[in-house]
C-alpha cells in the first residue's frame, strides 16, 4: 500500500508519499481499499499539531474515507468482501488502504456514489448531530448558519431544510451567498459587506434565530450570539477562523439561551448505536434525494498538497475529495 506519512507535524510540506506494508485486519476489523477520501479542516490542523487530539507519530492523516471491503477479520459478520462502505477514522484515510473497526463502517447502498460517500459522514454526521440531537431544531424554527458555503455549512443548510426549518446562510462573498441560495437557504448575509447584527435583525423581523450553527468562531461569534432568540441554542461546531471566541456569559442569562458543544467524533465513539442509527437515516435521505454533498472538485490522491493549499485559500464551496 501507499500512504501520505506525517513524521513531523510541522505542516503540509512535511508530508511524504511512501510505500508501507499492507496491514491485515485483526478480530473485529476490516481492511478497506480506499477509493476516495474527503479533505476537512481538521485534517489541516492535525498535520500542524493544532487539533484537539494529537495522534502518535508517525501517522497517516485523513479522517474521512469511502471504499470497498478488501478483507475481514475474525468475528466480522456484518460486512462482506467487496461491499461499499464509508466512515470516519481518527487517521489513515490519505492512503490506498486503511484498517478500521467493522462497527465504525457505514454500509452503503450499491447505488451510493463513492465520491459522494467520501464527502458524506463528517459533514452530515456533524450537522445532524448538531442540529437535531444537540440543537433540537424543529420545523418552523429559524437557524442561522455561519460559514454556510463550506462543507459542514452546506450540509447544515440541507438538513435544516429537510426538517422544515427556515435557514439564514451567512458567508463571506456574494458568490458563496448565491451558492447557499441554490442549496435552499431562505435568506443570505454577506458578512464581509453587511453588518451581521443588523442583517440578522432584518432577516428575522427582530426575533433572532432559534438556533445558531457556528463552525467559524472568531469575531462573528459575539454579534451572532447577541442576536439570538429567546431560548435560543448556540451550537459550537468549530473554529475555522482560527481564534476561539470568548462570550460574555451574562448574555445567556438575558436571552435564556444555551451554548451547546458539538463534537461528532466523540459522539460516534461514545454512543455508537445512536450514531449508526443516525447515519442509516442520513443514507436513506441521500437515496431519497433530500440531501447530497456539494463537491467543489475532486483531485488525485497524489495531489494532496495542492488540495490542502486550495482549501487554505478559503475558496472552497462544499467539499474537496481525493480519489485513488
Amino acid at each position: 500500500m501507499h500512504a501520505w506519512l506525517c513524521e513531523n507535524p510541522v505542516g503540509v510540506d512535511a508530508l511524504s508519499w511512501k510505500e508501507l506494508p499492507t496491514p491485515q485486519p485483526q478480530a473485529g476489523e476490516v481492511l478497506i481499499e480506499i477509493k476516495a477520501a474527503g479533505l476537512n479542516f481538521p485534517d489541516l490542523l492535525t498535520v500542524q499539531n493544532k487539533y484537539q487530539t494529537k495522534p502518535p507519530l508517525p501517522f497517516v492523516p485523513g479522517m474521512e474515507y469511502a471504499g470497498v471491503v478488501a478483507a475481514v477479520g475474525e468475528g466480522v459478520t456484518q460486512l462482506r468482501i467487496g461491499q461499499k462502505v464509508a466512515g470516519l477514522s481518527s487517521t489513515g484515510a490519505f492512503a490506498t488502504h486503511l484498517i478500521v473497526k467493522a462497527v465504525q463502517c457505514m454500509p452503503l447502498p450499491e447505488a451510493f456514489s463513492l465520491t459522494d460517500a467520501a464527502a458524506f459522514p463528517m459533514i452530515y454526521g456533524t450537522s445532524h448531530h448538531a442540529l437535531i440531537d444537540r440543537g433540537q431544531l424543529k420545523a418552523g424554527e429559524t437557524v442561522l448558519v455561519l460559514g454556510a458555503a463550506g462543507g459542514v455549512g452546506s450540509s447544515a443548510i440541507q438538513i435544516a431544510k429537510a426538517v422544515g426549518a427556515k435557514v439564514i446562510a451567512a458567508a463571506s462573498t456574494d458568490e458563496k451567498c448565491a451558492f447557499c441560495k441554490a442549496l435552499g437557504a431562505d435568506a443570505t448575509i454577506n458578512y464581509s459587506t453587511q453588518d451581521l447584527r443588523e442583517a440578522i435583525k432584518q432577516a428575522t423581523g427582530g426575533k433572532g434565530p432559534d438556533v445558531i450553527y457556528d463552525p467559524v468562531g472568531g469575531d462573528f461569534a459575539e454579534p451572532a450570539f447577541r442576536s439570538i432568540a429567546w431560548r435560543g441554542r448556540y451550537l459550537v461546531v468549530g473554529f475555522a477562523a482560527g481564534s476561539i471566541p470568548s462570550l460574555p456569559l451574562n448574555l445567556t442569562l438575558l436571552k435564556g439561551a444555551s451554548i451547546v458543544g458539538v463534537f461528532w467524533g466523540a459522539y460516534q465513539q461514545r454512543e455508537p448505536q445512536a450514531n449508526a442509527a443516525m447515519l442509516a437515516e442520513l443514507a436513506q435521505w441521500y437515496m431519497q434525494g433530500r440531501i447530497k454533498p456539494m463537491i467543489d472538485r475532486t483531485m488525485p490522491m497524489a495531489e494532496l498538497k495542492a488540495a490542502y493549499a486550495y482549501m487554505g485559500s478559503r475558496g472552497v464551496k462544499g467539499k474537496l475529495v481525493l480519489v485513488n
